[in-house]
């Protein structure tokens, strides 16, 4: 971890922009010696920090690892609440068996996990995954929500929203919604969205919102059971791009569906939803947790709490808030 000597000659140096910061004015501003200056450049350097010195002139920044520390998301983070206090891990098991534990601890709504590198992540209906370091974003928020138990899966269609139109902001490329909670690009999943739950009979306790976006993995990194379904930003051609800038568009825009959903102004979130599902209007197929066949029809839409709402052949409507939901366009294999 960066010391605190570290991070605020991080902070004077970053301030300047491309400006150069001289030996004098960083040991008065902070009361270190020149020695000490030349001590914490090297500290930088070494965390990946790209520093220049020049004679006469001083320091300079000119270039910041592609890191996941509290230092780069909080430099421009522009949310009230959400992400402005950090834990962060170089390796976890899991970003949201550590935010659950800290929240049972009493971890303020809004507390973010970040990993380097999750060595059983979790997703949905039990399945685990491990990713190399630096290739993905992993993220878990502590929320708090004075909402009953049942209206807490909104908040994972709200996540989704967030992280489809984060994607298409910051690099351009074209992500969708399939139902749930998959952001997908072509067919291929691209993030997956965990929200976990502990809840007594009429209140929430606290949700852990778990989000894992892959950005630059290769397709021979990922694990052989999902490596032709799975894509990641990097596969689709999307321009370099710092994580934490991505991190910090989904806190923004997350935080801004989560306050109209806490608002009564769900129906808001949802007509975004619908302009990027991939599910609507499809075929689909939807499997119980058992692996059966529960439903198989059109996605026809989603009601007001988030559920599918599927047209079977014979005209009957299904409302399936839980499952997964296999697209099958005409002609062609369910995925």
């Amino acid at each position: 971890m960066m010391s605190r000597a570290t991070r605020d000659l991080l902070s004077l140096l970053a301030a300047a922009g491309e400006g150069w910061v001289s030996g004098a004015e960083i040991s008065r501003r902070l009361g270190v010696s020149r020695t000490a200056i030349w001590k914490q450049v090297e500290a930088l350097r070494a965390l990946g920090y790209a520093v220049e010195a020049a004679p006469r002139k001083g320091y300079r920044l000119v270039a910041r690892p592609d890191l996941l520390t509290p230092e780069e998301v909080l430099a421009g983070l522009t949310t009230r609440r959400l992400g402005r206090v950090v834990e962060y891990r170089a390796a976890v098991g899991s970003t949201n068996d550590l935010a659950k534990e800290m929240a049972r601890q009493g971890a303020p709504e809004g507390l973010l996990v970040l990993a380097e590198q999750q060595t059983a992540g979790k997703g949905r209906l039990g399945r685990s995954w491990s990713t190399p370091p630096g290739v993905a974003i992993a993220m878990s928020l502590v929320l708090r929500p004075d909402l009953p138990p049942y209206a807490a899966p909104r908040i994972t269609l709200a996540a989704a929203v967030a992280v489809a139109e984060s994607v298409r902001e910051v690099t351009g490329v074209a992500a969708g919604i399939k139902w749930p909670n998959d952001v997908q690009v072509a067919g291929r999943k691209l993030c997956g969205i965990l929200t976990e739950m502990e809840a007594e009979l009429d209140r929430v306790a606290f949700v852990v919102l778990g989000i894992g976006l892959n950005v630059t993995l290769r397709r021979e990194q990922m694990d052989p059971s999902f490596r032709d379904t799975a894509t990641s930003l990097a596969l689709e051609g999307a321009p370099p791009v710092r994580r934490a800038a991505l991190v910090q568009a989904i806190l923004a825009r997350f935080e801004a569906a989560y306050d109209a959903l806490l608002g009564g102004r769900f129906d808001r979130v949802l007509d975004r939803w619908r302009a990027l599902s991939v599910t609507l209007g499809q075929p689909v197929r939807v499997l119980g947790l058992d692996g059966q066949v529960t439903v198989e029809g059109v996605a026809e839409e989603v009601d007001a709490d988030g559920a599918l709402l599927v047209r079977d052949g014979a005209g009957r409507l299904h409302r399936v808030v839980s499952g997964e939901v296999s697209l099958r366009p005409a002609g062609a294999p369910g995925r």
